[in-house]
């Protein structure tokens, strides 16, 4: 299968209005909740729109007339439709902010659940700071941006139409001279709005550049310390810095001059409008409560094309995070499970290998590979590092699938079988794994909850981990630290064998397991490894000894090629 192309970073695409249509599914499940924050949003809406009226009625019918019992009537009215406005808008940003938080977990969800599924090789051409800024940053954004900037323009565009309406029937000719500028206004609105899109994106990625450098230089932290290369790092965080606060900074000032721009408009409309109401008052044509009404309804006409233009910055940073995040969604799994595939029940006869040729950016890593292993036997994988042995594993567990030939257990090809059984059935034990900042326990029964005590204990017994565990005064409840650090690699290396021991695979493949232990722990993995398993077909990828003299079979890989051998090897053999 053609593997989907990665995200670059450097693009230069920006984002547009399609990555808003593009929420739709994600919003959907929330159509009842939405539905009514707009129903509660509307009357709010009505509610905000009759106090400038209740401020004509105040002047003209109560105060120009010095009717008290009127005054009283109209000042209590006010107070009601003031208490029902706020109450409204409370409830309805509260059940807004509630169902945008949900949406907004479904599709952080949906994309740690599409990563889940991408290739060895997505990530190794993918910065993890890149990411990791996707996922927590852009996601971060929207969800600021859909919890005040979209309720805010719902509410603001309500308004500005019921402002429209009530200024058309007070006075049509005042509307005309209050409106003229409103193309003026809109016009700056596409203007900003495109600069602010293209400087968010530029910023965006400037922050990523600098996540990406903090995440590298925190995770080699040791080699940083053991080459002085503190001030080195230190110029390099500078640089990128640098970087990021200018390209803000440029975005700030845009984004200011964009909000500040409707307010010198407002002033001058609002001069015109007492100008030519002040006359229409002079020549008995027109009430004070009008004018009053009617300026009070266009200060508010305005202020929502005020605040709609102020949020041009985050709906434009929240459509650069929005192309950002289904960029990603964008990036097709290279391995894909079928709609009829089959359910895998484990190894009852062989694995084999036919034709098989894997590719990897124009290289043959595997050419034309054939062997078969039968089920129950011990196979050591052999050959220079570079030569495609871990990745022969990663075809077996289909984190990759071949460009051609077949690989197929019992005769059933791979893609034929459900991917979470076989993940389930054949176990893989990467090189360098990883270990979750949690208890050695927790870490033993990752995401196998119906591991007992006891079957956790012997996983480790197995593993060889019984002479650390007892030096450990908390025992499988140490925590191991981030990333396992706490231990040494060695360790962790027995704690993702107990792992994978825990679980009683069909298949266990093991790439270097013993590359960090000392002689005696690796002859007691060795010794332990077919106790543990004693019908499991165990696939080695080896250096050591201890392990590639127990195999029934050796698979030697070299120039791309892998020849097959079944006999004992000795220890000079060994690669």
């Amino acid at each position: 299968m053609t593997p989907g192309p990665a995200p670059d970073p450097s693009a230069t695409q920006v984002a547009g209005w399609s990555s808003y249509r593009r929420l739709l599914p994600f919003l959907r499940p929330y159509y009842r909740p939405l539905a009514l924050v707009l129903v509660l949003s509307l009357f709010s809406t009505g509610l905000n729109l009759a106090q400038p009226y209740l401020s004509k009625l105040m002047i003209d019918k109560a105060l120009m007339r010095g009717d008290m019992t009127a005054l009283v009537e109209i000042a209590g009215a006010m107070i009601a439709v003031s208490l029902g406005g706020f109450a409204l808008n409370m409830l309805s940003s509260y059940r807004y902010v509630s169902a945008s938080a949900d949406m907004l977990f479904d599709i952080r969800a949906a994309l740690l659940e599409h990563l889940q599924r991408l290739s060895p090789r997505f990530y190794a051409r993918f910065r993890l700071g890149d990411i990791m800024s996707r996922i927590n940053s852009d996601v971060s954004d929207i969800q600021r941006v859909t919890a005040d900037s979209l309720l805010s323009v719902l509410s603001n565009v309500l308004m500005l139409a019921g402002c429209v309406v009530m200024m058309l029937w007070l006075d049509p000719v005042m509307f005309l001279i209050g409106v003229v500028i409103i193309p003026v206004c809109i016009a700056f609105f596409v203007h900003f709005q495109r600069k602010l899109t293209e400087m968010t994106r530029v910023m965006r990625e400037r922050g990523a550049d600098l996540g990406s450098l903090l995440v590298d230089t925190v995770m080699g932290m040791r080699t940083v310390t053991a080459l002085s290369a503190e001030k080195h790092e230190i110029g390099r965080f500078k640089a990128r810095n640098e970087a990021f606060v200018s390209a803000m900074l440029k975005m700030q000032l845009t984004s200011f001059t964009a909000g500040a721009l409707p307010g010198t408009l407002l002033t001058a409309s609002s001069s015109a409008i007492i100008i030519y109401g002040g006359a229409q008052i002079f020549a008995g044509k027109m009430t004070i409560g009008t004018l009053v009404a009617f300026m009070t309804y266009q200060s508010r006409l305005f202020s929502p094309i005020q605040v709609l233009m102020g949020l041009v910055s985050g709906l434009a940073s929240a459509r650069v995070s929005l192309f950002r995040i289904f960029t990603l969604f964008d990036t097709a799994p290279e391995v894909v499970e079928k709609e009829d595939a089959r359910a895998f029940a484990g190894l009852a006869r062989d694995l084999s290998f036919s034709q098989v040729s894997l590719r990897h950016e124009g290289r043959t890593i595997i050419d034309e590979a054939s062997f078969t292993i039968a089920a129950g036997s011990f196979c050591a994988v052999l050959g220079p590092s570079g030569t495609g042995k871990s990745s022969m594993a990663d075809l077996i567990v289909r984190n990759l699938d071949p460009d051609a030939g077949v690989i197929a257990i019992d005769g059933t090809d791979l893609r034929e079988l459900r991917l979470d059984d076989l993940r389930r059935r054949i176990v893989l034990v990467d090189q360098a794994p990883h270990l979750f900042n949690d208890s050695l326990a927790n870490n033993i029964a990752f995401a196998w909850p119906e591991a007992s005590d006891e079957d956790i204990a012997r996983a480790a017994d197995l593993a060889g981990l019984t002479p650390l565990l007892a030096r450990l005064p908390e025992g499988l409840h140490t925590r191991t630290g981030e990333r396992g650090l706490a231990l040494s690699a060695g360790e962790r290396h027995r704690v993702a064998l107990a792992r994978a021991l825990l679980r009683r695979p069909s298949v266990l493949i093991l790439d270097e397991p013993t590359a960090a232990l000392d002689a005696e722990t690796e002859s007691l993995v060795a010794r332990g490894l077919r106790e543990a398993l004693p019908e499991a077909t165990l696939i080695v990828i080896t250096h050591k000894p201890a392990l590639a003299e127990l195999a029934d079979m050796t698979l030697t890989i070299k120039d791309t090629h892998v020849a097959l051998a079944s006999r004992e090897l000795t220890a000079g053999e060994v690669g």
